[in-house]
């Protein structure tokens, strides 16, 4: 399984340190980032796009709650733990602005650690039973791919989130296309969105990897019901709009 990536933005040295230690050495993460300035955390949780930030309250420059609103505002799918006083005020801005959890300071390395890997153990069964929930329930195609990539992570705010949706489209109506993905199916994604088939690819291939970066291989693998992918693999632009194309096909949802 692909190793999960964590940020840690904590103004205390000495409590960074040992949060960074216990994520990468108890959790099994591998630390990204770990400083004390907001700004700078938010832009590197915005390049890592990592499973879980911890966010202290307290920061230089940009303070936890912003940082905490800057992700949610980013749409990525992080977990976010916020960590601060016991402070009825702190605690409930924190989960407004959009934190899973809030840890009340003072408290050990870890308790924190487990909290947070139970945090995404949840999340992760979740969507594997969020998904088979919405199978049951879906009854347009366009539903059943939505439903498959909420399960799987490809965000729904990025541009290529919707020409993957068309390209699947067309490839389950025309199979065919499939073998003709640059010259026929690209241009007839950018045609209906007004862009360039160059730009329709490369944000297909985008939305692909955010979604194979975030991790999630079992749920991937229980979308699809065989063990396709491990570690790193992942699949080439025409590849994965193959595969949920003939799912689709195969299990007569259209």
């Amino acid at each position: 399984m692909q190793q999960k990536k964590a940020v840690v933005l904590e103004s205390n040295d000495e409590l960074r340190k040992a949060l960074e230690e216990g994520l990468e050495r108890k959790g099994g993460f591998r630390v990204e980032y770990a400083g004390d300035d907001g700004e700078a955390g938010l832009r590197e949780i915005g390049r890592a796009e990592p499973d879980v930030a911890v966010v202290g309250i307290f920061l230089k420059g940009l303070d936890g709650t912003g940082v905490i609103r800057g992700i949610r505002k980013k749409g990525l799918p992080t977990k976010i733990v916020a960590t601060g006083l016991g402070k009825d005020s702190l605690m409930e801005k924190a989960i407004e602005e959009g934190a899973d959890y809030y840890l009340v300071k003072p408290f050990s390395t870890e308790s924190a650690i487990e909290r947070i890997c139970g945090l995404l153990r949840e999340y992760s069964e979740a969507k594997v039973s969020e998904y088979a929930e919405a199978k049951k329930k879906a009854t347009t195609i366009e539903e059943k791919i939505s439903d498959i990539f909420m399960a799987i992570g490809v965000p729904p705010h990025i541009k290529g989130y919707a020409y993957l949706r068309e390209g699947i489209k067309i490839t389950v109506t025309k199979p065919y296309m499939i073998n003709n993905v640059t010259k026929g199916l690209y241009p007839g994604i950018a045609e209906k969105f007004g862009t360039t088939p160059s730009k329709v690819e490369r944000a297909i291939r985008h939305a692909i990897e955010v979604a194979w970066n975030r991790g999630r291989i079992e749920a991937i693998n229980a979308v699809f019901g065989t063990r396709i992918y491990l570690g790193t693999e992942k699949p080439t632009n025409s590849e994965f709009i193959a595969l949920v194309a003939d799912k689709l096909i195969l299990e007569n949802m259209i």
